[in-house]
């Protein structure tokens, strides 16, 4: 392996998904080699097929079994070949219970290569949640699977798009059971994981909104009393701890105050409340070329004994195939791994 540049394992996600495609577009460039070593834990015959498909099948593939044989030199890809699947029997953009365990795999060499110290960080390409139930692992997405690998009960998710964060209290629930779970402790919880995640990113003194479960955030108890009795007294004990804690401020406000920079990092209570507010603000569709120009934005799970970002889009099984995947969140998600790994 090359000096003392850091290692990165990124699981290539469901095989019949654009995992691979935004792999090779983004190992094709000479940034991530400067300063890392990138190594994919995935397939070969998946990711020959990917090069192949945007005209990229000069690139040379290392294929290794320890982390430690990987070039990390530009102009090669470092792979470590699980052999789960072969290319020609996956049928792009089609749900397969095979590929579902194959991204579950993936998953779980990358986790237990960090925690043996062997990679500093894992980068996650995107997995289709029917497919890993149909191969019969029932989780609803990676953070679930990530904090089980890891045995650690206080996690969450946070995107991220530059100076642009969200946090989140809920995830992957139904939105009725969302609302249950809206309790004093997980918000105080959330709060206390994204105040120490920002100092992590060099924020000394985090701003953190918290939003407000109703409309209006309540407007007293007239729409809900979730503030009152949940909301409202995380954010006071928060405080008595020193954290910069404001709110509960509505929903729909929070997030333009907080991509305006009046906040660090906004808390949301749930799953859409927080993700349609950062894709909306980092996806962009050209109907004329109909691609997405813009993709941007990252996943982190906070509270891991490692580092781990992810792509903050799935499969896009509309796109696989293509060769049209817009390969720009996996970039920020590499970068992002490599600044939590520098500090």
């Amino acid at each position: 392996m090359s000096g003392n540049k850091p290692a990165i394992g990124i699981s290539m996600g469901d095989p019949a998904g654009v995992g691979p495609e935004i792999i090779v577009k983004t190992l094709s460039g000479e940034e991530f080699y400067q300063i890392s070593v990138p190594v994919v834990i995935g397939e070969e015959t998946v990711l020959r097929r990917a090069a192949k498909l945007i005209n990229k099948s000069n690139l040379e593939i290392n294929c290794v079994k320890e982390i430690k044989e990987a070039k990390g030199e530009y102009g090669t890809i470092d792979l470590m070949n699980l052999n789960n699947v072969e290319a020609d029997s996956i049928k792009f953009g089609q749900v397969d219970e095979e590929c579902g365990r194959a991204a579950i795999e993936y998953i779980k060499r990358a986790v237990a290569l960090a925690q043996d110290n062997k990679i500093q960080a894992i980068v996650t390409g995107p997995i289709h949640k029917e497919a890993i139930v149909r191969a019969g692992f029932n989780y609803p997405g990676h953070t679930e699977l990530l904090a089980e690998l890891c045995a650690v009960k206080d996690y969450a998710l946070m995107l991220v798009d530059e100076d642009f964060r969200i946090a989140h209290v809920t995830c992957h629930l139904s939105l009725k059971r969302a609302c249950e779970e809206v309790k004093l402790d997980r918000i105080l919880t959330v709060i206390r994981l994204g105040n120490e995640a920002l100092k992590r990113l060099g924020i000394e003194s985090p701003r953190i909104a918290i939003a407000g479960l109703n409309p209006h955030a309540g407007e007293g108890g007239l729409f809900g009393r979730e503030e009152i009795e949940e909301i409202i007294p995380a954010i006071q004990l928060a405080k008595k701890e020193g954290i910069k804690a404001e709110g509960p401020i509505p929903p729909d406000t929070i997030f333009s105050k907080t991509r305006g920079s009046q906040y660090d990092l906004a808390v949301a209570m749930y799953h859409d409340q927080g993700h349609i507010a950062m894709k909306v603000a980092g996806f962009i569709y050209d109907k004329a070329s109909e691609r997405w120009t813009s993709i941007s934005g990252v996943n982190i799970t906070l509270g891991l004994p490692i580092i781990r970002t992810s792509v903050d889009h799935g499969v896009a099984f509309d796109q696989a195939g293509k060769g049209t995947a817009n390969p720009q969140s996996l970039k920020q998600a590499i970068r992002l791994a490599l600044q939590l790994v520098r500090r």
